[in-house]
């Protein structure tokens, strides 16, 4: 999981650049819901329970059941309410750092539209409570997974961007579990097809996020944060981190095809998606430039652009191909 980006104005960007906060006022309810939007990072909510419904989906093709029933809605919302009670108890951990990034300063803590004591008890409120419900409305496998995968998001990955550039390996592991807690909402145990989808969101994490740092290098070194990028200034380790991960995507975005939970298509498929989103970071590694240079960055912003497409295609592929057969 990751913070979505939002632009800021030109007197916004001088400021936080100059260590000022840049207060702006909401009212009414529009703006209340605009406020919580950004505190439980909608965009990214929404996308991890895109991934859950996912995981549901194949984990109920697996037993031989309906697919559209109320434990799928029960599960996604389930799953929906504990990212974006995650989502929100990180932004007040990181409501300091947030406040000296230029992506990240008018979020509603930072920009003091929101209090601390608001922020946390809406958190709470939803991890905890998303839990219970997941447990109750599922299963209580589902539940205490996806409550230990908030717990690590904050007790591990969240403090370690502070310390060291393996944050990303520790923040891949609560990042890859949404398929696999749909898989669990719907089976009730884990099984090798769950961890498959498990492995290929673990590794497209790494040239999505690493193109991200890469992106936004001097934001992060601003936040203090010590993304890979920011502790190696030249870019090399970066660029091997992409292209290994990439490169090891491929077989393993291949392995739903031999466990039969798709199809020929899918297979063809997943392979050109593979080798398309390996190009990219290809593409970046020819240039042997830092993330400083400009060339650099706009190759980083089309690898990024490509995991963007590369994950939804894939997972939507296979669930065609799967319902195809």
């Amino acid at each position: 999981m990751s913070g979505a980006s939002q632009p800021m104005n030109r007197a916004g960007e001088a400021s936080v650049a100059a260590g000022n906060q840049v207060p702006t006022s909401r009212s009414g309810v529009i703006g209340l819901v605009q406020d919580y939007g950004e505190l439980t990072k909608a965009s990214v909510t929404s996308l991890i329970m895109m991934t859950a419904w996912c995981g549901f989906y194949f984990g109920c093709f697996k037993s031989g059941e309906s697919s559209v029933s109320w434990t799928l809605v029960n599960a996604v919302l389930g799953i929906g309410l504990v990212a974006a009670g995650t989502a929100a108890l990180n932004e007040v951990m990181e409501h300091e750092t947030d406040g000296h990034m230029r992506r990240t300063a008018l979020r509603p803590l930072p920009a003091k539209r929101m209090s601390m004591a608001h922020a946390v008890i809406a958190g709470s409120l939803l991890t905890i409570g998303g839990a219970l419900y997941l447990a109750w409305a599922t299963n209580p496998l589902t539940g205490a997974l996806t409550l230990a995968t908030s717990v690590m998001y904050l007790a591990a990955y969240t403090p370690l961007k502070k310390v060291h550039p393996i944050c990303t390996f520790v923040g891949a592991f609560p990042g890859a579990m949404p398929a696999l807690l749909g898989w669990t909402a719907a089976r009730n145990r884990l099984d090798w097809e769950a961890l498959v989808l498990f492995g290929i969101v673990f590794l497209w994490q790494f040239p999505h996020f690493f193109s991200i740092a890469w992106l936004y290098r001097e934001d992060y070194e601003r936040g203090s944060i010590r993304m890979l990028p920011v502790v190696e200034a030249d870019g090399r380790s970066t660029v091997r981190e992409i292209l290994v991960y990439s490169l090891a995507l491929i077989p393993v975005s291949l392995a739903p095809g031999f466990l039969g939970m798709s199809g020929r298509i899918y297979l063809a498929g997943a392979f050109v998606l593979g080798v398309a989103l390996l190009w990219f970071g290809v593409r970046l590694a020819r240039l042997h430039l830092p993330p400083t240079a400009a060339r650099s960055k706009a190759a980083a912003r089309h690898l990024l652009q490509a995991t963007i497409f590369y994950l939804p295609l894939l997972f939507a592929l296979m669930m065609i191909n799967t319902a195809a057969r």
